[in-house]
């Protein structure tokens, strides 16, 4: 069987955490792979939010859109956890990038890591409802995180 292989990038200039909601638990009592993809989202945004970037208007009108996602679980979440994500932009192309998440959360003094993931960031404009090229000064940012 085929499994989705991530090659995370050796650094990540940006992390936080976040406390595992009562609403990230799924039947199986852990944390839910919709809700990861959620965590993703909410990672994105406080990343593009650090830089002083809004996903959907950042330059010139423009912002981006999701193109892709690819998501490796690699353990367990559960309720009460707090998890670190750490977020990092690379794969950088003339339309956008990739950006690469690492999900963990310290359980009695081991790191776990909970998964992996990258998403396909394009350039839009959303006005004109067509891709646009991604500005050399937001590449340099995106790469340093800073």
């Amino acid at each position: 069987m085929a499994r989705i292989k991530i090659d995370l990038p050796a650094a990540f200039p940006f992390s936080f955490q976040m406390p595992v909601r009562i609403q990230d638990i799924n039947y199986g009592n852990h944390v839910g792979n919709d809700a990861i993809l959620s965590i993703i989202h909410e990672a994105r945004i406080r990343f593009l939010g650090a830089l002083g970037y809004k996903e959907l208007d950042h330059e010139a009108g423009s912002g981006f859109i999701m193109a892709d996602v690819a998501i490796a679980y690699k353990g367990e979440g559960f309720y009460g956890d707090i998890f670190e994500i750490a977020v990092a932009a690379g794969e950088f192309n003339a339309l956008g990038f990739e950006l690469f998440y690492l999900i963990t959360a310290n359980r009695n003094g081991q790191t776990i890591t909970i998964a992996e993931a990258k998403t396909g960031m394009i350039c839009f404009d959303y006005k004109a409802r067509k891709i646009v090229k991604l500005p050399a000064d937001m590449r340099a940012r995106l790469e340093t995180g800073k």
